[in-house]
């Protein structure tokens, strides 16, 4: 059996100048007990609530078929059969594009009407051999053209797929008078990757879609989004947040830290002096960004970031359930730590169950003490938003 790897999923969108939603719609679910990731991206057909809703139902049919292992090219023919056609222009109300990949990089894409998927390696692109089928629907008479490609990715693959927004960024416009055009968008990404080889599939996303926005003088013309599906070996972090309930495990925490290879982060004043105790290494509160609502970060040798804890944990919750990009918004414990997390695979979290009394409600049970919530919370929106796989561990 081949090694299994980690499918980091994420996607960047920017609404067409002055609509209120985006008519393009990105969805991405794990299957098969988390082996298998698949991910539809939807293009409704115009722009604003009426391609939202369009889009929204391709992508759920498209998400419930495949899942349900039904044929790739069975479940296409499924969505294009209960689409409704333009009348004037004789198009469908949605195009797609979907990707079914396992963790071992098989990898299977079905694309309808939507710009070329594009496969880097490294900083080049990868040229896929597609098989074109020509589709009779019997419920409107006509004829649909599906694309179907088939093949193993290897680990530091990128899939990128976007909507023709990208592709059409700039048209007009006296350097781009036909639209910037897939090739040129291509072009862009080697050199992105080629400029920082570890780029994340969040902000690989983002990359493009900026420079697309870019070129349509920073009101977009057409909905804009890019989605990045990247086969990697995981990217690992370990945050540590409150103290156990015997003390006498300090220890085995500074244990753990001294010998995790990932990136490390403490979410906690009293967990931020055991290790300064157990580790003989100072901590330094960093006071020259401020913010009201959130408390400061500090600084210990050998960890990435420190903060605060239950406050900090509270808000980072509320802003992933809100906010995908959390980089756009001012830097503080908050975003920083959001970043950290977004941008790992594999998030071990080690929570002390030592009850802070300035947290509980005496009145309640121990099982509804604040931070166990909290974690049940952050695990949750980890795990079912951004797809990524989040350990928690009581000490």
């Amino acid at each position: 059996m081949s090694e299994k790897y980690f499918i980091e999923v994420d996607h960047f969108q920017e609404q067409k100048h002055n609509q209120q939603v985006c008519g393009d719609v990105f969805l991405s679910q794990k299957s098969d007990g988390g082996d298998r990731v698949i991910t539809v991206l939807a293009d409704g057909l115009g722009s604003g609530i009426k391609a939202s809703v369009l889009a929204t139902l391709t992508t759920s049919m498209a998400i419930r078929y495949v899942a349900e292992n039904l044929d790739i090219t069975h479940a296409a023919r499924t969505i294009m059969e209960t689409l409704p056609v333009c009348s004037e222009r004789e198009i469908a109300y949605s195009t797609f594009t979907i990707v079914d990949m396992d963790r071992h990089g098989e990898t299977r894409i079905i694309e309808f009407d939507n710009p070329p998927f594009v496969l880097l390696r490294g900083s080049q692109v990868v040229p896929v051999e597609a098989e074109t089928l020509v589709l009779s629907l019997a419920s409107s008479g006509r004829e649909a053209k599906l694309r179907r490609s088939s093949f193993t990715a290897q680990p530091g693959d990128r899939i990128v797929v976007f909507s023709d927004g990208v592709s059409q960024a700039g048209v007009g416009q006296k350097i781009t008078p036909l639209g910037w055009g897939s090739r040129a968008a291509q072009e862009f990404l080697c050199g992105a990757v080629r400029d920082r080889p570890t780029l994340s599939a969040r902000h690989l996303a983002r990359t493009l879609a900026q420079r697309a926005l870019a070129l349509d003088g920073l009101k977009a013309k057409d909905d804009i989004t890019c989605g990045v599906i990247y086969l990697r070996k995981p990217r690992e972090v370990m945050v540590f947040t409150g103290p156990p309930v015997d003390r006498q495990k300090d220890q085995e925490l500074a244990a753990m830290a001294l010998t995790f290879t990932g990136r490390k982060v403490i979410c906690g004043g009293t967990t931020a002096m055991i290790f300064s105790r157990q580790l003989d290494r100072p901590v330094a509160m960093d006071l020259r960004e401020l913010d009201p609502e959130i408390p400061p970060i500090s600084a210990i040798e050998g960890f990435d970031l420190v903060t605060e804890g239950a406050i900090t944990l509270a808000k980072l919750v509320h802003l992933l359930e809100e906010e995908e990009h959390p980089e756009f918004l001012k830097p503080n414990a908050v975003t920083l730590l959001a970043g950290v997390l977004l941008d790992s695979d594999i998030i071990h979290i080690v929570a002390g169950t030592k009850i802070n009394e300035a947290l509980q409600d005496p009145s309640l049970p121990q099982d509804l003490d604040i931070r166990r919530n909290i974690l049940r919370g952050l695990k949750r929106v980890l795990t079912d938003k951004f797809l990524k796989e989040v350990r928690l561990q009581y000490v």
